[in-house]
């Protein structure tokens, strides 16, 4: 077993993938509910990512039921005393999750570092107000954590190095590709990125230049695969700097620079069509469809899977 001792707030499909991702190498790890439901629940999902990771032959029963003797939940703070680790991967509330650091502050004398999954909150925002704001971080993992590599960390200007220095050996001991941000920003690296490419993308619709359905198609079969083996860096050196200036000057005047969200985006979510939970958004979607899409976007993901895996 690991030297260090994992605590999770929170038994969602965050929570629960990373509770699979940490016990799958050799962690101590202690999950926070909030009512014995949850408990359940988190049970539940914690067994379908071993049941699937079996079915690919990634993981042996005997393999799996060492991972199970690392996992425990619990209702109570006071249990969580001896951790050392806190992933928090709770509602995206600044209010709820400052709530969560003073309970840990209050009942965890042994925490060395608290890592708040958010997607979006800074972590200066994060740890107004409490005691100890030196040991919080930001590593945002995207789903599922127990499959997806990438990791970002996010320090704030009073986050201690011997906290981000044991958030980040944890994760690089479990297989995961951690990026550390040089200072904060809204969206962090990969969401700003993400974002920018769908605000042209619907820009495009909107603008009447091209569907939905070819617009995804250009991107899964031009430039995506590629960058799954070489960085945009690395290509645009490879293309040549004098070509990307060329363009970028040519190109740049025409995308959309727009502020807030688009009216595709707005009409849809005022009318109740928010994509899957709703069967329809962009597309159409009922059960054949959702789990074809849950199958298609792990794909890609299943050739990074590289837990140590403890011995049975």
């Amino acid at each position: 077993m690991k030297k260090e001792k994992i605590a999770i707030i929170g038994t969602g499909m965050m929570g629960m993938s990373l509770a699979a991702l940490f016990t799958g190498n050799g962690y101590d790890t202690t999950v926070l509910a909030t009512k014995e439901p949850s408990v359940r629940r988190g049970q539940d999902s914690y067994e379908e990512i071993y049941r699937i990771l079996g079915k690919r032959n990634l993981v042996t029963e005997e393999q799996a039921d060492v991972c199970r003797s690392y996992l425990h939940f619990t209702l109570d703070y006071a249990d969580l005393a001896a951790c050392t680790v806190f992933f928090e991967c709770a509602v995206e509330d600044g209010e709820v999750k400052r709530g969560i650091y003073r309970q840990i502050e209050a009942n965890c004398p042994g925490c060395r570092a608290i890592a708040s999954t958010s997607s979006a909150m800074a972590p200066e925002d994060l740890c107004r107000g409490l005691s100890h704001p030196e040991k919080v971080v930001v590593a945002h993992p995207f789903n599922p954590p127990h499959l997806v590599p990438f990791v970002e960390l996010v320090k704030s200007p009073c986050s201690d190095e011997e906290a981000a220095r044991t958030v980040y050996d944890v994760l690089e001991d479990c297989g995961r590709k951690v990026c550390v941000m040089k200072k904060s920003a809204p969206g962090f690296i990969a969401n700003r990125l993400q974002h920018a490419l769908l605000r042209e993308a619907i820009y495009m619709v909107e603008e009447g230049l091209a569907d939905p359905r070819d617009i995804d198609k250009a991107l899964m079969y031009s430039f995506m695969p590629r960058y799954t083996a070489v960085g945009l860096f690395e290509h645009q050196d490879a293309a040549g700097l004098d070509m990307v200036q060329s363009i970028e000057n040519y190109l740049f005047p025409s995308l959309s620079d727009r502020k807030a969200a688009f009216a595709f985006v707005d009409s849809r979510v005022s009318g109740g069509r928010r994509g899957q939970k709703d069967g329809e958004g962009t597309y159409r979607w009922d059960e054949a469809s959702i789990a074809d899409f849950k199958v298609r976007a792990s794909e890609p993901y299943w050739q990074y899977f590289n837990w140590s895996l403890p011995e049975a």
